[in-house]
């Protein structure tokens, strides 16, 4: 994540800061960066990407053609030798990456990074996400699915066989000053695992369940209903429009019924919980109600081309290299033996292709958000815990967490029925349930209760089978087939193929709960809160060639759920994006018009505020005394709501809405979400003990700056727009230091925000309003995730490229997320965009964040950045041709 020119780190806790940083003192006092970084160290890594190379296992050889980028296509007689090859070729560009990943998602970060690691490993063991990845492995996935897992971890290994030290990754070498870990060999759960970091970073709502209860210590009930608005249904319409739901199917044609649904729930002092959960590693982003992804799939009916189109961005963390890997895995001949004719993007380590398409369907993702994580308190008592009026003993198991030039650590992981107790992992967390308001119901507390997370994704499940399903389904039936299985994460599916069909699919693992909906933690004591198994796959929505001739997915609501039998979430996206593309579909396709190929990509590229299109008539009105101010007002006048990177009304109005979030809601947010080291003078917590006190205190904030609140999401513009007629809402009044009155109203705060942002950006900016521009404030910084994120700044700029000036912003289509609590700076990103046209694949287009590369100092590490940046695709050849043409180098694997 970023890091600001005032020095300010956004996210420190989330990113992997390593102690193997402390390598910088054997670079710069020991040999010196300009010793250790030579030219031989630097390439060494580099792979071998022309003539021929043996790879044991193969049954005939496969060519590996790459492309200008370095993205390669990889032609093989049979599966395994697909997948072995990839395994290969993954590991020749990206092993670092892997190795990193699969440490963290074993827990095993201490072995690589020391003692720094320690409690991050100790909440990684007590949710156990290598052990039920080795259960999938063994006992849910097909006979096929672990042949090819099999075939690919030969092929990391067999490339780790003759590679070591920097000749794997330049970062060995420099973690060789501080350890002497030597990578060992790859396993097919390595690859399962990573898909749990997937579903643990996408998990949606147990971050709205904290802050809920965090909220709830200085809030009423009143007010914090009012910061989580309901979903604006006849603005923002859902993904599946019409349809009916059944408990046992779901019918897109059928007339909608309505059901109710109850809400239930507790508040609990959650802050310890957050910090801890944001140690966690988040290797596709920070989580928060503004990340999101698109997606969009139209009708041939409505195209240039005369089949459909499909547009794919999703919005994950800013990183160094991309999460995504493209490539291509295509079969000589195409038979059922061997299926796959594939091409799109791959996550390094696991074998397959995420997000692309073949030769007969395209495919692209988005997250659903549905709630399938909640967070339980549990009454212990004695050696167990309180259910259903008795004692239960608690499920236990031993972790030994080898650390790095340290000592070893063992610990004790307890679970309840509802899953790991993860309030064992910290002496705060420890604490967590000794304030929680309970009902008169609940057992005593005695010390507090515990907290336990119960979470789809622990469960063993099929997802890996989906991936390849997916990747040789040649129609929508066989897609969906396919979909059964993806458990977790849940995403939307939209889909489109060469017969010119265009579908959508919402799969997943999705609970039924009793009592309670999953906005808030729940009592664990209580059996009416457990969840009762989960929605049948035949229930979820789904449709196919819809009227309207378009499917957008952009996290919003999937149906009204007024109106289905099932509770997806609490908490969707709130539309804005969604609706902005629909509504330039619309647009387009008035009156007969048609939609290109080019027209999707200027659609990912639309930087529309829809909170500008709020606010901006107001902040004209108001009449303002200081002539400096009215001079950066007088920047919104005719402004047309386009964040562009040169825009200066853009600049101007974002650090006016900042100011505005801030004014209203985030100075008076409990410590826990403001963010770290933001200090305000606060009423004293109970000044009746102290009459005689001092009418305010000094407090600071305790949540790091990318996850604080209020972000400036979506859900902030429907919380804006909900009190924005209310002049004297109670939202509106602040007051200063001493705790007397200041802003009075929204005119009196809107004046105020005003100010405050004409001084901040003269202060980030300059004062010549003329050198004002959005993408100046809004830059974003590709680190490297490893060495890159902290240390001695020369290995920094010797591993980190940027800054980029970016267009685009909060919750617009061109989703460059930035978090209003705590800076400017570009938080998450479209990680990749592609548009495939059905009518002509070698026609489509692609573009990566970064590049093929992990090496950094390769010509393909950061490649495609800029042409990223300005929102440009490249050629994306497919066709045997068309890969040809494109080739710049052939490699020859042999048995």
């Amino acid at each position: 994540m970023p890091v600001n020119e005032n020095g300010r780190t956004a996210g420190k806790r989330r990113r992997l800061i390593f102690v193997a940083i402390g390598l910088a003192a054997a670079l710069v006092l020991g040999l010196g960066a300009a010793t250790f970084w030579t030219v031989s160290t630097v390439r060494d890594s580099f792979p071998q990407t022309t003539g021929s190379l043996k790879l044991p296992g193969l049954g005939s050889p496969v060519t590996v053609k790459r492309d200008a980028r370095g993205v390669p296509t990889l032609y093989g007689d049979t599966a395994e030798d697909l997948f072995r090859a990839q395994g290969f070729v993954h590991a020749q560009d990206r092993f670092w990456e892997m190795d990193v990943r699969r440490h963290m998602t074993s827990g095993r970060l201490s072995e690589m990074f020391g003692a720094d690691q320690v409690e991050t490993d100790e909440f990684l063991r007590t949710l156990g996400w290598r052990q039920v990845a080795q259960e999938e492995y063994e006992k849910k996935l097909s006979a096929d699915t672990k042949k090819y897992l099999r075939a690919y971890a030969d092929g990391v290994n067999a490339y780790l066989a003759d590679h070591s030290g920097s000749a794997l990754s330049v970062e060995y070498a420099a973690l060789g000053f501080v350890n002497d870990y030597e990578p060992e060999k790859w396993t097919p759960v390595d690859s399962v695992a990573w898909l749990k970091a997937m579903a643990w970073d996408l998990r949606a709502n147990v971050e709205d369940e904290i802050d809920r209860s965090l909220l709830s210590q200085r809030f009423d009930e009143g007010q914090i209903a009012d910061l989580y608005p309901p979903y604006p249904y006849k603005r923002n319409k859902p993904i599946v429009e019409g349809g009916s739901a059944a408990r046992d199917g779901y019918d897109p044609e059928g007339a909608r019924n309505t059901y109710g649904a109850a809400v239930q729930g507790l508040s609990s002092q959650m802050g310890a919980l957050a910090q801890t959960m944001d140690e966690v590693p988040a290797l596709l982003g920070p989580s928060g109600s503004g990340i999101g992804s698109n997606s969009w799939v139209v009708s041939g009916d409505l195209t240039t081309t005369g089949k459909p189109l499909l547009a794919n961005d999703p919005h994950l963390a800013a990183q160094l290299p991309s999460v995504w890997y493209q490539m291509g895995l295509q079969c000589k001949r195409v038979s059922e033996e061997c299926p796959y004719e594939v091409s799109g993007f791959s996550f390094s380590g696991m074998p397959g292709v995420v997000i692309g398409h073949n030769a007969d369907i395209s495919w692209g993702m988005t997250n659903l958000g549905a709630d399938v994580a909640d967070l339980y308190l549990e009454k212990v008592e004695d050696d167990g815990y309180l259910y259903d009026g008795e004692s239960r003993e608690f499920g236990t198991r031993e972790e030994l967490i080898k650390v790095a030039d340290g000592e070893d650590k063992r610990i004790t992981v307890r679970t309840t029925r509802n899953g790991p107790v993860i309030s064992d992992r910290s002496d705060e967390l420890a604490e967590v349930g000794k304030e929680a308001p309970v009902g008169n119901s609940a057992p005593d507390r005695g010390d507090g209760y515990a907290v336990s997370l119960r979470w789809t994704a622990l469960e063993p499940s099929r997802t890996m089978d989906a991936v390849f399903g997916i990747n040789a389904a040649s129609d929508f039936e066989e897609f969906r087939d396919a979909a059964r299985d993806f458990a977790v994460p849940s995403q939307n599916l939209v889909y489109a193929d060469t017969e010119g069909n265009i579908g959508y699919q919402a799969p997943g693992k999705i609970p039924r709960r009793g009592t309670g909906d999953g906005s808030l933690p729940a009592p664990g004591w209580d059996p009416a809160y457990s969840w009762d198994g989960y929605i049948p796959f035949d229930a979820l929505p789904w449709e196919l060639n819809p009227a309207r001739g378009y499917v957008v997915t952009a996290n919003q609501a999937v149906v009204n759920e007024k109106e289905y039998p099932y509770l997806l979430t609490t908490d969707p996206g709130y539309g804005t994006r969604s609706q902005r593309i629909a509504d330039l579909i619309e647009s387009k396709i008035k009156d007969g018009g048609k939609i290109s190929p080019d027209d999707m990509r200027t659609m990912q590229l639309d930087n529309h505020s829809e909170i500008a299109e709020l606010l901006t008539p107001l902040l004209l009105k108001i009449e303002l005394d200081d002539p400096m101010v009215r001079e950066a007002q007088g920047l919104l006048k005719d402004w047309d709501y386009s964040q562009d990177t040169d825009s200066s009304a853009a600049a101007y109005f974002n650090g006016v809405y900042r100011n505005i979030l801030k004014l209203a809601f985030g100075d008076k947010m409990p410590k826990e979400l403001r963010p770290e080291g933001e200090c305000l003078r606060v009423p004293p917590a109970n000044p009746a003990a102290d009459p005689d006190g001092p009418a305010t205190v000094r407090e600071c904030g305790k949540r790091d700056a990318d996850a604080a609140q209020p972000d400036g999401g979506d859900r902030w513009f429907e919380v804006v727009r909900s009190i924005l007629k209310d002049e004297d809402n109670r939202w509106w009044k602040t007051t200063d230091r001493k705790g007397k009155p200041l802003d009075e109203n929204r005119d009196d705060l809107l004046e105020h925000a005003m100010v405050d942002a004409r001084w901040e950006l003269t202060a980030e900016l300059g004062k010549d309003i003329d050198t004002w521009s959005w993408g100046r404030l809004h830059q974003l910084m590709l680190r490297n995730q490893t060495l890159g994120t902290d240390g001695p700044g020369v290995v920094q700029w010797l591993l980190n490229r940027g800054p980029w000036n970016l267009s685009g912003g909060e919750a617009a289509v061109n989703a460059t997320g930035w978090n209003a609590a705590g800076g400017y700076d570009v938080l998450w990103v479209p990680s990749m965009r592609m548009v495939v046209d059905m009518a002509d694949f070698d026609g489509s287009g692609w573009v990566n964040l970064s590049g093929a590369s992990g090496h950094a100092f390769h010509p393909n590490y950061t490649d495609q950045t800029t042409a990223w940046a300005k929102g440009e695709l490249y050629e994306w050849p497919f066709s045997d041709k068309a890969v040809e043409e494109a080739t710049g180098d052939t490699m020859t694997l042999s048995p």
